[in-house]
């Protein structure tokens, strides 16, 4: 990180003081913090919506299995997030207890953004409360409505935006790149699989392994929250291989 100006020491002290150029500091440290999180990757595809992450296993004696990017908010809503996992776990226990007052009270799915809004209110309750500090997360959040796919992205000051596809994380001004060039609204979950795959590849170069990879989908027609089983992932893994390989030839 950079010196901080000497006109702007002080201002970070606290989140609720703002700069003399109208910023908050620690929010934008917060921001900073998603992007040196593992790479997650969410796109709406033509038969449901798409989420992959790498989950980072940077110690051979932890169980890859142990460890969740991606979580199911409810049969037609999941989620994953880049940054300070535990602060994610908060947010996706909240969005989880919502979605079940919600089935109690209704007898039906809850709307995805109503879950997006939720979380993005605690989100910025916290960019103005003595005391607290921002979330240190953002926060993907993919589902089913009424039979249309959507994805929308939260970041830590609580702002969201609604995306085909998007990505974040340390790898997200790459894998943004490939996704403006590759990626099509026609584009189906075992395409965007694929593509995700591919930028992943790209970014984590020599230390890609299928087993960093977690990856789920909740498909238009069954509107049930799948989490993709480790061969499925290895066998298009396998597939980008030969088509790289009959590329060359």
């Amino acid at each position: 990180m950079q010196p901080m100006p000497h006109q702007l020491m002080g201002y970070d002290r606290a989140i609720t003081m703002f700069s003399p150029d109208g910023r908050l500091l620690q929010v934008e440290y917060a921001k900073k913090t998603v992007r040196q999180g593992s790479t997650a990757i969410g796109m709406v595809c033509s038969d449901g919506v798409l989420l992959v992450a790498d989950k980072r296993v940077v110690d051979s004696l932890v169980v890859p299995e142990s460890i969740e990017k991606i979580w199911q908010i409810d049969d037609n809503i999941g989620a994953s997030a880049s940054g300070i996992l535990s602060d994610a776990r908060v947010l996706i226990d909240r969005a989880q207890l919502k979605a079940q007052q919600n089935r109690v009270t209704y007898d039906s799915d809850i709307d995805t953004l109503t879950i997006v809004k939720d979380i993005c209110d605690l989100k910025q309750i916290c960019t103005q409360s003595g005391g607290l500090r921002p979330f240190g997360v953002s926060v993907l959040v993919a589902g089913i409505d009424n039979n249309t796919p959507k994805l929308f992205e939260t970041d830590p000051i609580g702002i969201y935006f609604q995306y085909m596809a998007t990505a974040i994380g340390e790898g997200e001004i790459e894998v943004e790149e490939i996704l403006h060039k590759e990626y099509k609204p026609t584009i189906t979950i075992e395409g965007g699989l694929k593509l995700s795959l591919k930028a992943l590849k790209k970014i984590l170069g020599e230390n890609f392994n299928v087993e960093r990879i977690d990856a789920a989908y909740i498909s238009t027609a069954q509107k049930k929250f799948i989490r993709m089983t480790k061969a499925r992932v290895e066998k298009l893994a396998a597939d980008i291989k030969d088509e790289k390989k009959s590329s060359k030839k």
